[in-house]
């Protein structure tokens, strides 16, 4: 298990180009199974995650070539259905949450689909119910092994229909269009989640033959067709890299530049941030944040404290609000963060406490910050990443403090942040990573 030493204190001073995105990655992937044509995909983050999906794609029978250092290609010619009941595909499968999106198009293609329990991060509770029911609104039949903790569908004549998702689903809503896209009629998707992921996921799906209007919307009307084509596809940068370095500009008081941020998708982020104190300007898709010493969190217009909460699309990700919290530690002010989705997420605040933060934890999914205004330098300590983006929460929280502290457990940071120690050490910073 590898560890970072981390000296914190430092500035920083350089640009840096956010990855490709993480979360777009894993549905992309998923989605090459639609086709037996190569696509081509380019922009893939070297992360944990994604090379794991990867390698379970080939297990599955996917050819995959990779063709420069973030580019590949998939074609799923010949899928080995039986290897979808061994145990090495339980095992492989059962690491990574975005295994499940494995499902909706091997029901679409082949008929039937299979999934045990998926894994990822341990933030709270992560029901997959939306899934299963859009699978069986469109016809598929459903079983969940409870000793085996294993899904099944089966469905070799899917129908159009329509549906309302009880919840915005970003998984869930990825999974369900790509079974519809080969269903045999319309299905209207209501309450759909519309993020920029969602909206990448269905222009290729267009590119290759499927018929989906709405997008952009949580509305989504997919016409059914035969089968679907080869293409080529580029990942968006990762919003969620690009608001991390944000924090971390702030909290290190340094100057950075983000390059090719792709700034119309970030949604509200960059106003959040500018709702926290923090300044920056918009060169071209480029994001510059300046050095600056104090940053002031506004108030309500009746005075009363700010409230930064998450929320579906186009609100904000609380893929973030870690994020949010940490940097909310120094500045001027005091902010309640408020985690809607996930009553475990909040839980590393404990390790911010003992830092030297002013925070009280009021629940599960509430927490209020009053901040340092950097007067109280946070102390450097030992500490555990529990999950991606509280890992990279603590990171930036290390990078600040005064002294070398130690975060165990960063092959969770891993999961998510392509060589992060390494591109951070080039603006400055000084993380050594041990084993």
């Amino acid at each position: 298990m590898a560890i970072f030493e981390v000296t914190g204190g430092r500035r920083l001073k350089g640009e840096i180009t956010p990855q490709g995105a993480k979360n777009e990655a894993l549905q992309i992937l998923c989605a090459t199974l639609l086709t037996p044509e190569e696509v081509v995909v380019g922009n893939l983050p070297q992360i944990v995650d994604v090379m794991q999906l990867i390698a379970l794609l080939e297990r599955m029978g996917v050819e995959v070539r990779r063709i420069d250092g973030s580019t590949y290609g998939f074609r799923a010619r010949r899928i080995d259905l039986d290897y979808l009941k061994s145990d090495d595909y339980r095992d492989r499968a059962a690491r990574l949450r975005g295994s499940v999106m494995i499902i909706g198009p091997l029901l679409a293609r082949f008929g039937v689909g299979y999934i045990p329990k998926p894994g990822g991060d341990k933030i709270g509770r992560r029901r997959l119910d939306t899934h299963f029911i859009g699978f069986q609104k469109l016809g598929a039949r459903f079983t969940f092994d409870t000793n085996e903790n294993f899904y099944s569908v089966e469905g070799r004549n899917l129908k159009g229909t329509y549906m309302l998702l009880d919840e915005a689903s970003i998984t869930g809503t990825a999974n369900i269009i790509m079974a519809a896209v080969l269903a045999k009629g319309k299905t209207t998707i209501y309450n759909a989640a519309c993020e920029p992921y969602i909206q990448q996921l269905c222009r290729m799906l267009n590119r290759m033959g499927a018929r989906i209007s709405g997008i952009a919307s949580n509305l989504l009307e997919i016409e059914g067709v035969e089968q679907l084509g080869g293409t080529t596809h580029t990942l968006l940068p990762d919003m969620i890299e690009v608001g991390s370095f944000i924090g971390m500009a702030a909290m290190c008081r340094s100057e950075i530049t983000i390059k090719n941020v792709s700034f119309e998708n970030l949604g509200i982020i960059p106003a959040q941030f500018a709702r926290m104190g923090i300044g920056f300007e918009q060169r071209g898709d480029d994001l510059f944040i300046p050095q600056q010493d104090h940053y002031r969190i506004e108030s309500f217009i009746d005075g009363s404290i700010m409230n930064i909460a998450d929320a579906p699309w186009p609100g904000l990700t609380p893929d973030l609000l870690s994020v949010f919290l940490v940097v909310a530690t120094q500045a001027k002010g005091a902010v309640l963060i408020h985690q809607k989705m996930f009553e475990s997420r909040l839980f590393f605040v404990d390790k911010l406490i003992d830092m030297g933060a002013q925070i009280i934890l009021c629940d599960p999914h509430r927490a209020t910050v009053i901040g340092h205004d950097h007067r109280v330098v946070l102390r450097a300590t030992r500490m555990t990443s529990p999950d991606i983006r509280a890992g990279v929460a603590l990171l930036i929280a290390a990078m600040s403090a005064e002294g070398k502290s130690v975060i165990q457990n960063v092959e969770q940071i891993d999961r998510g942040y392509q060589n992060i120690d390494g591109r951070l050490n080039a603006l400055g910073a000084e993380i050594v990573r041990r084993d």
